[in-house]
């Protein structure tokens, strides 16, 4: 079991989600990792791989000696209430879902929140939680688990209510695991993404340049757009990079599988990456304190099995729409 409880843990959470909390985690972290390193096969390699992102002259400002840490400025943008782990605790109580897949679980702080059948998929998890016997863990690339016949067996049948996307921070990587995901979901299921709202150009760069990493995952954002202009967007004002939630799912959608070449050469354009003022600034994101409370998750509930289940479902997303933003 965690060392903590659950209330001080989400405390703690919210905290290193905040640019100060980030920064003195970060130092506590690394001062540890000089330590524990050469004993921990998981710390080393991971802390090769910054090393190796040290290569910052004539990309970045570097007018302070913070190495790989870079001082460039985010934009501005309304103060985010919540971090990432409140918003998905919070939408795991409201959705009341009957099975949850999570991509990309670290130390399993996530999955920890949930107690019914679920799945976390990740080729090298950090798990610091007792996930317990209705979790079951793959260590698998997402591409590989999703390709593995009966990888979602441990459901029994039952669709998927609830999905989190946290993996691979590359655009192309993300909006595959949204085509696998949807194929699997419940009509009133709901997908959530992580680092979707970069506070800057070089918060979205394909190879890390900074501490806290959004990749260029905000591209899937601009392709669901224009290509399922069926689904509900709705980006969340969330620490530290944003949330993306999406819901009205098509199961039965190829749409994004017959343009995927188009896509994928999108997908990979390559850095300097150049973020939509409207991403930086989150002029079109809610506040998801908002959506959690939404009377929604209630109807979303209601419909599951109803035989008037799209009228039902429509009356949901009405609600989720009137949802003010927060600029």
């Amino acid at each position: 079991m965690p060392l903590l409880n659950e209330g001080v843990r989400d405390k703690i959470l919210h905290a290193i989600e905040t640019p100060a909390g980030s920064r003195f985690y970060k130092g506590a972290n690394n001062a540890w990792r000089s330590i524990a390193g050469p004993f921990d096969g998981q710390r080393r390699s991971r802390r090769i791989a910054e090393l190796e992102r040290i290569e910052l002259e004539g990309i970045v400002n570097q007018e302070q000696n913070v190495g790989w840490v870079t001082p460039d400025k985010f934009e501005k943008f309304p103060t985010a209430a919540l971090g990432r782990h409140q918003v998905l605790r919070g939408l795991q109580e409201a959705i009341g879902a009957r099975t949850y897949l999570e991509i990309g679980i670290d130390n399993g702080a996530s999955l920890s929140y949930v107690d019914v059948p679920s799945i976390g998929v990740d080729p090298a998890p950090n798990i610091t939680y007792d996930l317990g016997a209705h979790i079951q863990v793959h260590l698998d690339k997402s591409d590989d688990f999703f390709a593995k016949p009966g990888a979602v067996d441990h459901f029994d049948g039952v669709p998927l209510d609830f999905a989190f996307i946290d993996g691979m921070h590359l655009s192309e990587f993300a909006l595959r695991d949204f085509m696998n995901l949807e194929k699997l979901m419940s009509r009133a299921g709901v997908i959530v993404f992580d680092d979707m709202l970069p506070r800057n150009d070089l918060e979205a760069y394909r190879i890390r340049r900074t501490n806290a990493w959004a990749g260029d995952v905000y591209k899937v954002m601009e392709i669901l757009e224009k290509h399922r202009p069926d689904l509900l967007l709705l980006p969340l004002n969330s620490n530290p990079t944003g949330t993306l939630l999406i819901t009205n799912l098509d199961p039965s959608s190829r749409v994004l599988d017959e343009n995927y070449d188009e896509l994928e050469a999108y997908c990979t354009t390559p850095d300097p990456q150049v973020v939509a003022p409207r991403w930086k600034h989150r002029v079109s994101a809610v506040d998801p304190r908002a959506v959690i409370d939404s009377g929604a998750w209630a109807l979303l509930r209601e419909s599951r099995g109803a035989a008037d289940a799209d009228a039902v479902i429509d009356k949901a997303l009405a609600q989720l729409r009137s949802i003010p933003t927060v600029s």
